[in-house]
């Protein structure tokens, strides 16, 4: 065919001259809840408020849109683990319902306060990484 290049087209977030910013190491050092950038800082200032920037390399956090995505996240993840845990003590053991009730409720709400933070943080982490919203030096959304 006439016209076509041979070479497949490479869609890449990565900007001329711009810092490489690698996805899994963002996404681990979010999860921990410091900075995607330097790994040093803390990314946030209070259980889910991401701060403004960071305190050791001054990256602004702004521009995250985190929005729903790390609830979302949660809740597939929590329900993965509590449901089959549910069937499986259901089926073999047959407990009744009280003690149903005080074993999942419980292990729902804090499995799910535990996670909220750190998959907040791998979302923002991913968003820096990927130069989404604002964190793209070159192209800065309004």
């Amino acid at each position: 065919m006439e016209g076509v290049s041979a070479h497949p087209i490479v869609w890449s977030r990565e900007s001329t001259g711009a810092e490489k910013r690698d996805v899994w190491t963002a996404l681990k050092r979010g999860f921990r809840g410091r900075c995607p950038r330097c790994g040093e800082g803390k990314l946030f200032c209070a259980f889910l408020k991401v701060d403004d920037h960071c305190s050791v390399c001054g990256q602004d956090f702004t521009p995250h849109r985190a929005d729903d995505l790390p609830a979302y996240l949660v809740i597939v993840i929590v329900g993965h683990i509590m449901v089959p845990l549910a069937l499986t003590i259901e089926t073999n053991y047959s407990p009744p319902v009280a003690l149903q009730l005080a074993i999942y409720l419980p292990g729902t709400l804090i499995a799910s306060l535990l996670l909220l933070q750190p998959v907040k943080g791998a979302v923002v982490g991913i968003q820096w990484a990927l130069r989404m919203h604002g964190f793209d030096e070159q192209n800065p959304e309004p």
